[in-house]
């Protein structure tokens, strides 16, 4: 492109001109990049994608009652959203009857809701895609009224006003909870195996472990909820230590390279929060660094406080 000799008053016009082409030239070469990457094959440690859009973890509430089991609906919901080589990161998924903050949540501790997890996993599979089961325990975000009459635990006994939960009678503030005592904490950490391993039996691609969003691994991480004096609190490897056993044991059954772990530095959803929390998860990152883990899913806090705020 020329321009001939600018008239008085119409230099200005031709560096605009110029600075505008090479924006537009930039941009469409930046795009451009960005496409190739955005569409380039990776490994998420041992899963094979033929590209990096990623479906992240969806609250839908749609699983079978009684049982918290996954029916057609969520099979047809994941399949319809599936991709030849793309990766699908479930809802949270229940390890245990005795922890959920919402009804309609569904489970990964009965052969019943294996089975409907096949479903899902077969649906995904049929397009091509990959899917890994995010692993969730509630703690202290929990109602009597879902667990069957059981009180919720947590890392310690910190009521928040700010802790809310999803009934079948709607939304209402959740049960107090009680501390895990340190001998409770091995059976929690069995909780997460048995479900890995009943994930890998439902035929997931991997097991993502939900350590955010101030559920029970959150509360033990953020000294907000966690003021404990024993091994699990203080220091920040104290606080670290229940989250590490259990992405030690998860790792166990499906090995470390397909296994994610998710966390939210700065989020303060359900009431959490840290008086420190660059110390915190600057050493989660590094312990879990050592694992050689798929990948560290990590979030931005779009959601804060309570359901109403």
């Amino acid at each position: 492109m020329t321009f001939g000799a600018p008239r008085k008053g119409t230099h200005e016009v031709v560096l605009i001109h110029r600075r505008l082409l090479l924006a537009s030239t930039t941009h469409t070469y930046l795009a451009m990049q960005t496409h190739r990457t955005l569409f380039a094959p990776i490994w998420l440690g041992a899963i094979e994608l033929a590209h990096r859009v990623v479906m992240a973890p969806l609250t839908r509430l749609r699983s079978m009652q009684p049982g918290d089991i996954p029916g057609s609906l969520m099979a047809e919901y994941y399949g319809q959203r599936a991709s030849d080589g793309g990766l699908i990161v479930t809802e949270s998924a229940e390890i245990t009857p005795d922890a959920s903050a919402y009804e309609g949540a569904p489970g990964i501790y009965t052969d019943v809701q294996v089975g409907g997890w096949r479903g899902v996993v077969d649906a995904v599979h049929a397009r091509g895609g990959r899917i890994v089961l995010q692993l969730w325990h509630s703690g202290r975000v929990s109602h009597m009224k879902l667990s069957a009459g059981v009180v919720p635990v947590g890392a310690s006994a910190i009521p928040s006003d700010e802790v809310q939960v999803f009934t079948a009678n709607g939304i209402l503030p959740a049960t107090p909870n009680r501390a895990l005592s340190a001998d409770e904490l091995p059976g929690i950490v069995d909780l997460y195996h048995r479900a890995a391993e009943r994930a890998k039996i439902a035929g997931f691609d991997g097991a993502e472990i939900l350590a955010a969003g101030g559920y029970l691994l959150d509360q033990f991480l953020q000294n907000g909820t966690n003021r404990r004096t024993d091994r699990y609190g203080g220091t920040v490897e104290n606080r670290a230590r229940l989250l590490i056993e259990v992405t030690s044991a998860v790792a166990e059954v499906w090995g470390a390279d397909r296994v994610g772990v998710r966390i939210s530095p700065s989020g303060t959803f359900n009431g959490i929060s840290d008086s420190e929390p660059e110390s915190i998860f600057d050493h989660v990152a590094g312990a879990l660094g050592q694992f050689g883990l798929a990948y560290l899913h990590v979030i931005e806090p779009r959601v804060r406080g309570r359901f109403d705020s």
